[in-house]
């Protein structure tokens, strides 16, 4: 960052009184910029016995296969974001029942919500964003060709969770690739 965003003027970094990290400070109206994580939030689609995956039409890991998920909006809540983004990316509708994975991806300042979500019907499409859309057994889930270590992992906590009926909130933390 180099220029202040209020005033336009040039940025400085420095630890402002009472902090403890380095920051984007403006000298000419006093503004700090502080950079906090973002956001992805999205949803493991279910259907019977089957998921619901995306083959990505959009970098980063273009052609690899995802969940339907992306970056949290302004005004709107995590569950909504799952909702627009599961639309956005697979035109599916999905009732969220509840928060499955948190993940705090350290080494790329972001934290990752999936909630589980179940599917009425079996009813998606690609979109801009998918260049395909396909419900998957276990057995068909292309694991080397996850785009996400966190995609993997809730993948693999949903499987051993079903065999118990039992999906508690798991939090993971990644420090790194």
């Amino acid at each position: 960052m180099n220029y202040c965003s209020s005033c336009a003027a040039p940025l400085h970094l420095g630890i402002p009184e009472g902090d403890h990290l380095p920051r984007h400070i403006c000298d000419a109206c006093g503004t700090i910029h502080y950079q906090n994580p973002r956001v992805i939030t999205g949803c493991l689609p279910v259907f019977e016995d089957k998921v619901l995956l995306c083959k990505r039409a959009i970098e980063p890991r273009k052609g690899y296969w995802t969940l339907p998920a992306g970056f949290m909006e302004n005004d709107e809540s995590t569950t909504e974001g799952a909702i627009r983004e599961t639309m956005e990316e697979a035109n599916a509708h999905v009732i969220i029942s509840h928060l499955y994975t948190l993940t705090s991806i350290v080494h790329v300042n972001q934290v990752q919500m999936i909630y589980l979500a179940q599917m009425e019907k079996p009813e998606f499409a690609k979109s801009s964003e998918s260049l395909e859309v396909r419900l998957f057994e276990e057995s068909e889930i292309p694991w080397d060709q996850l785009a996400f270590p966190t995609i993997k992992n809730a993948l693999n906590y949903y499987f051993n969770d079903r065999k118990t009926g039992e999906f508690p909130l798991r939090e993971i933390i990644l420090k790194s690739n």
